[in-house]
């Protein structure tokens, strides 16, 4: 008796077969993305803190920007902090003190929030060359790098500029928010550092450019060996 062609084509078979995780891993994205620009919205919650005449406040939010880069890498991260300023731009009170709407992005704290894209991007960098080891003191310089550091050289020159502020009385007033942020940083790695433990693979480890470098060259003169 024979038997009945297949109607759909091996390659056909194996393409769908093959774009079948794929789906599954851009849904698992999606969802984490949406997840970490809830998680930075319900950390604006509690409102936001102004200390003595700085225009920009002292809010949480700035703790879940770190936490989306070391727990979902460049990508994601930067997409979940792009995801929240596409929908405060679009007038939802996500941001800290329910503000939200195209006046933010005219307002003293603009610099800030961009500087979230940076400060992402840093973080999740880092923390894939720092994985699968993770350790504390290495994570603690780059988080407060792209924690602190990456975000107040974008906040303070815009600060200085739409408020009209010398540069130097605007990077002083942005002390205001050191001892919050280095606490954010420390909590940040520690929740990382057990996120990683638990659930390896969130970020793809990746070597250090320098480390790609040298092993380029130690290539390199393994094929000269060989050849001679």
């Amino acid at each position: 008796m024979s038997t009945a062609p297949s109607s759909t084509p091996p390659a056909a078979d194996e393409a769908v077969a093959a774009a079948a995780p794929q789906r599954r891993h851009t849904a698992r994205d999606l969802a984490q993305i949406a997840v970490f620009t809830g998680l930075i919205a319900a950390l604006g919650l509690p409102g936001a803190i102004y200390l003595g005449s700085t225009a920009v406040p002292i809010t949480f939010q700035t703790l879940g920007v770190m936490l989306a880069g070391a727990i979902l890498g460049v990508r994601k991260g930067f997409l979940s902090v792009l995801l929240l300023i596409a929908l405060v731009a679009a007038g939802l009170p996500l941001l800290s003190g329910g503000r939200g709407g195209l006046g933010v992005f005219v307002g003293p704290s603009v610099g800030y929030l961009l500087g979230w894209l940076v400060g992402v991007v840093v973080i999740g960098w880092a923390t894939a060359r720092l994985l699968p080891r993770y350790r504390l003191l290495p994570a603690l310089l780059w988080t407060a790098l792209g924690g602190i550091v990456a975000i107040y050289a974008v906040g303070v020159p815009v600060l200085a500029v739409i408020t009209g502020t010398p540069i130097g009385v605007a990077a002083a007033g942005a002390l205001l928010f050191l001892p919050g942020d280095a606490i954010k940083v420390v909590i940040t790695v520690l929740v990382a550092k057990g996120v990683h433990r638990a659930w390896p693979g969130l970020i793809e480890p990746k070597p250090w450019p320098w480390a790609r470098r040298a092993a380029a060259v130690d290539a390199a003169r393994g094929r000269e060996v060989d050849a001679a």
